[in-house]
């Protein structure tokens, strides 16, 4: 039989025997896609091979053009500036710009219709748009700043709508399913403990161990935000963390004073999941929302969730909280409904005495 060598592939094989395939370039992020006998396998592979820009020939980007001011961009404090994982995503963005045709106009010459003509490459994929927008949104302004142009072409052009919520929460049953598979001390174990009961993202709960405890509360510098928090350690996650405080330095530490990648936690926490007999879909990120679910169920405000997650907006926190339990809510809405006497008009006082 012939063997077919399909460039970037990459094969992995499971904890759970499962055969997974990612495409696997050395300058762009990992990418899972479908089994290599699904129909939308080679779809997915053109897509993801046609994000390759590094041997795509380099457009004569003149003084005053788009490429030439992402170019000027890119050696900014503004950028150099930014988290590594930032500049990352920030980077992979502008070099698939600076290969596209637009890159070679003059920055002054762009108008809203010119952006809203890009974007409509990006109807179905609507998320990868509303990055190139603001992309667009930065470098325009910056352009501003240098005297380039005098307006932001971007201004009044609208985000596309995403249709997807991203990553979705788990269920409490799919909790106790994965807890019942996986005893107190076990790294599958530490690490939904860490990730459920912190509300952190896995770049930060990597970096978390025995150093990261003061006074009952775990001190955390998010990557992403650079906001520190200190979030207290409720009796679940103190049981979890007893069972390996004789770790070295991280409490997922791979080997002693050897921190897990981000990436690679995330690739366990679908190992253990299957292993654990979930379904596909949950993920390390739909834990951080779980956990904003159930402090909104609790009867947090916006402000005291962001003070746990570390949001900035607290409109990123009610995205986080769609999931929470609406027919709990509503009974207790109308319980103090109920303690409340039609037209009186006292709502607090009435529910308070009553």
């Amino acid at each position: 039989m012939v063997s077919v060598r399909v460039k970037y592939l990459q094969r992995h094989r499971g904890r759970d025997g499962k055969v997974r395939f990612y495409f696997r370039h050395p300058k762009l992020p990992r990418q899972a896609l479908p089994d290599i006998n699904d129909k939308d396998f080679w779809p997915a592979y053109q897509n993801a091979m046609a994000q390759i820009v590094e041997d795509a020939p380099k457009p004569i980007r003149g003084s005053g053009t788009f490429g030439r001011l992402c170019e000027e961009w890119l050696k900014t404090n503004a950028f150099l500036s930014l988290k590594p994982s930032t500049r990352k995503g920030y980077r992979n963005n502008l070099l698939r710009m600076m290969c596209a045709e637009f890159s070679t106009f003059p920055v002054a010459e762009f108008e809203p219709k010119h952006i809203r003509a890009i974007l409509a490459q990006f109807a179905d994929r609507p998320a990868s748009g509303n990055r190139w927008l603001r992309m667009f949104g930065i470098l325009f302004r910056f352009a501003i700043e240098r005297d380039m142009r005098q307006t932001d072409p971007t201004r009044d052009v609208r985000r596309l709508k995403e249709k997807a919520d991203g990553a979705r929460p788990w269920t409490e049953e799919e909790i106790a399913q994965f807890q019942s598979r996986w005893p107190v001390g076990s790294r599958p174990r530490t690490a939904i403990a860490l990730l459920l009961h912190t509300g952190q993202r896995r770049s930060d709960v990597v970096k978390m161990g025995p150093g990261s405890i003061h006074d009952g509360m775990i001190a955390i510098t998010q990557e992403k935000t650079g906001v520190s928090l200190l979030v207290p350690i409720l009796p679940d996650l103190a049981e979890a963390l007893a069972a390996v405080m004789h770790v070295k330095a991280y409490f997922l530490e791979t080997q002693p004073g050897r921190k897990p990648s981000s990436d690679s936690l995330g690739n366990l926490m679908r190992d253990w999941t299957a292993q654990a007999g979930l379904p596909e879909g949950l993920s390390a990120h739909g834990l951080r929302k779980t956990s904003a679910r159930r402090l909104a169920e609790a009867g947090c405000t916006p402000h005291q969730i962001a003070a746990i997650t570390g949001h900035k907006t607290l409109s990123e926190v009610v995205r986080y909280t769609r999931s929470v339990d609406q027919k709990r809510l509503a009974r207790q809405a109308m319980a103090l409904l109920s303690a409340v006497k039609p037209g009186s008009g006292d709502c607090k006082t009435t529910a308070k005495n009553g």
